[in-house]
């Protein structure tokens, strides 16, 4: 089997898995954005994802994301969703479209500072372990200060919640969690709509608590993970 025909078959059935599933929750698929993650892999691979026709690729750091989206056509979107570093958010916005790992005030006025108008969508990761210091994001308790705090204080778009269901929870419970802060929140935060969650190992786990956006690399390019 050549590596066009593997990843041809594991994306669909990672695309049956998702209409199953939304079937299931009583939801469109259509509502559902697959974030096709590409870190570790070549750029040979996120060719052949283009050409069987996805458009949505995610990227952990910066280096690698950077590399490839001068490769790819420019119709790609892609997605940065690793741990921010302050001196690569210059860096990042040249290539990313949509940040979903914004997680703290600093870093929120730096890619302000650093877009000068210019509009990135920006999700703001939520940690629910907030007891575990390698945790990036934002304490439930703390959201809604977070939230009005850049909404105040910078220019950036906020369009959702991100977060990664713990080793510890139940992947169904930790998506709920962050399901029912957005219901809770949107009212006062409108454009608070997405809800970025699920990744090769629980996903549809996150459909059902009304993901908009996930986030799956295993499953579509396998376990290898070898650049190029």
């Amino acid at each position: 089997m050549s590596r066009r025909e593997e990843i041809a078959e594991n994306l669909r059935i990672v695309f049956e898995r998702i209409d199953a599933a939304a079937a299931v929750a009583h939801r469109d698929p259509s509502e559902i954005e697959l974030i096709t993650v590409t870190k570790n892999f070549p750029v040979s691979d996120a060719e052949i994802l283009y050409q069987l026709g996805l458009r949505n690729f995610g990227e952990n750091r910066d280096q690698e994301g950077a590399l490839k989206a001068k490769q790819l056509p420019k119709d790609v979107i892609w997605h940065f969703q690793g741990q921010v570093q302050s001196r690569k958010i210059k860096s990042i916005v040249e290539w990313a479209s949509t940040i979903h790992s914004l997680g703290s005030r600093d870093h929120a006025e730096k890619f302000s500072s650093a877009l000068q108008g210019e509009r990135r969508s920006f999700f703001v990761q939520v940690n629910l372990e907030p007891e575990r210091s390698d945790r990036g994001g934002v304490a439930l308790s703390e959201l809604e200060m977070f939230l009005t705090h850049i909404l105040e204080e910078t220019s950036l778009s906020l369009v959702g919640l991100m977060t990664v269901a713990p080793l510890d929870l139940n992947p169904q419970s930790a998506f709920n969690l962050l399901r029912v802060a957005q219901g809770r929140l949107v009212s006062s935060f409108p454009a608070l709509t997405g809800l970025s969650m699920g990744m090769s190992g629980d996903f549809e786990a996150a459909i059902a608590a009304g993901a908009t956006h996930l986030r799956i690399g295993s499953s579509i390019l396998g376990s290898r993970g070898l650049l190029a």
